[in-house]
């Protein structure tokens, strides 16, 4: 089938001769927070010759049963801005807060026009659920009105803000049948989960309060964004074993019906508060790996575990469509570096924030039993707004002008159909460091710009094909040899970014 698919059919013919022979596939969307190359032991193993320190082995599976992309990157190398570029398939600079939604209630950036990944599950005839870390923004009243809340998320007093219904422009409004949601994952200053749009408490004593250090069952589960409104039973030990629960729990119900599935699953693990269980059935987590970080690797390798032997169970893992990724790149942890874990990989420059490779590039394995092929390795250039045009080839749902408007295509490099055209350059942005990219090939542009993009100076110029190691000695960006594609590069990013049209073929 393969074979057939790869040198003789188009690629739209390749999809409906696929679809045709099989079952519509379900598909699952994992996407870690925080979780750098060097956290998969797979990679780490490969690049150190050593057994990894924070063992993996189900992401591990997963990757020798499918494909792992050696060049994918997250649009931005900072969570809130990935999430809204992964959900849409847009560039960051198409939305009125390029550099992130980070407000619980600040408007959302995604627009009625835009596609989700949601929407477009379900216009393909998906039962849809999103389950995890959100960052996106939302809409709650103001306390005692229908006014909606603006104020900020973070408060030293409670807020005058109804936190009983999320009211509009969350998982629901984006084409999802059923939400489990963490309006900021772990690290708050919302820490609260929810239920299709309303409060889930997740205790029966559960009340909503000023939450804080001192009303927190323990002061290390609010992390350095602060106090805000919470759950009095909220146990960030506990959690992600809640979400996994909640993405179980959805597969089994899913699976009985008659359509096929669309699960988007954000984990908020390995972001701090690094809280790892002391146990996850049976087997010790806390303090098996060098610091509380890398415990958290294995507790997204749990989370896995679970999704994937749901879908066993239901006997619906054989046709599934899993895609396993990261918001950005890893975190930099001195003690694990010094016990030899470094969440980058070690062969890398940067770690999450930074435009450096380590900030963006990121895992990304690809599993579809009996049509991706198995221990395969993909070097093309992936930005993580691909995703969102791959789901619709995958559910065969056409996109229109405005939707997805950086969206490439990766169907056909996954079947390996042979008219397949690779991406040829993608746009990056840093985080808070307000640092933006181009890669051209191998080639890499950094600018330093201003938090409104009024002005810019190159900073950095790379040829990784030669050196992937980011420093002042592989910097070429003041070498007279390479003035003419420095030019070249700043003008072209300019020129799509003012440009706003379409780059990426529909």
């Amino acid at each position: 089938m393969r074979r057939l698919i790869q040198f003789s059919l188009t690629l739209g013919f390749a999809v409906s001769a696929l679809l045709a022979t099989t079952k519509r596939p379900n598909i699952v969307l994992i996407m870690a927070d925080d979780v750098g190359l060097g956290d998969i032991g797979r990679h780490h193993s490969e690049h150190t010759g050593r057994a990894p320190l924070a063992p993996t082995p189900t992401i591990d599976a997963l990757a020798d049963a499918g494909m792992w992309f050696t060049d994918a990157h997250s649009p931005t190398s900072l969570c809130s801005p990935s999430r809204y570029a992964v959900m849409t398939g847009n560039y960051n600079f198409r939305s009125y807060a390029p550099w992130g939604v980070w407000g619980t209630f600040r408007p959302s950036a995604i627009t009625s026009k835009d596609a989700t990944l949601g929407t477009i599950a379900k216009k393909g005839g998906y039962t849809t659920g999103f389950i995890g870390k959100w960052h996106l923004g939302g809409d709650f009243y103001v306390k005692g009105s229908r006014d909606i809340y603006r104020g900020n998320d973070r408060g030293d007093v409670p807020l005058d803000v109804d936190m009983r219904k999320w009211i509009a422009n969350g998982p629901q409004g984006l084409g999802f049948d059923y939400d489990y949601t963490l309006p900021t994952g772990v690290q708050g200053p919302v820490y609260l989960a929810f239920e299709n749009g309303k409060w889930a408490p997740l205790s029966t004593q559960s009340k909503i309060i000023h939450y804080n250090k001192s009303s927190a069952l323990d002061p290390i589960f609010v992390s350095d964004k602060g106090p805000g409104p919470g759950d009095s039973q909220w146990d960030s030990y506990r959690i992600n074993q809640v979400l996994a629960n909640k993405a179980v729990a959805f597969i089994e119900s899913a699976a009985r019906q008659k359509e096929p599935f669309f699960l988007c699953y954000w984990s908020p693990a390995v972001h701090i508060p690094h809280t790892p269980p002391e146990h996850l059935e049976g087997t010790a987590i806390r303090g098996t790996t060098p610091t509380a970080h890398t415990d958290m690797n294995r507790v997204v390798d749990w989370e896995v575990q679970k999704i994937v032997a749901a879908l066993k169970s239901t006997e619906e893992y054989k046709n599934t469509l899993i895609i396993f990724t990261s918001d950005n790149g890893g975190l930099y942890d001195k003690e694990a570096q010094l016990a030899g874990h470094t969440s980058n990989g070690g062969h890398i420059t940067g770690t999450k924030n930074m435009a450096e490779e380590g900030g963006h590039l990121v895992p990304l394995i690809v599993t579809w039993p009996n049509v991706v092929q198995a221990g395969s390795r993909n070097d093309t250039l992936v930005n993580g707004t691909d995703i969102l045009a791959t789901i619709a080839s995958v559910t065969q749902v056409k996109l229109n002008e405005y939707q997805a408007m950086d969206s490439h295509n990766l169907l056909g490099s996954i079947l390996d159909t042979s008219n397949y055209k690779p991406r040829k350059e993608t746009l990056l942005q840093s985080g808070s460091t307000y640092q933006v990219m181009l890669r051209q090939g191998k080639w890499k542009l950094i600018m330093q710009t201003d938090y409104l993009l009024k002005s810019y100076t190159a900073v950095g110029l790379y040829n990784l094909a030669v050196n992937s190691y980011e420093n002042a000695a592989t910097n070429l960006v003041n070498d007279p040899k390479h003035a003419e594609r420095l030019q070249t590069m700043i003008k072209r990013y300019w020129e799509v970014r003012n440009s706003r049209e379409r780059t990426v073929e529909r």
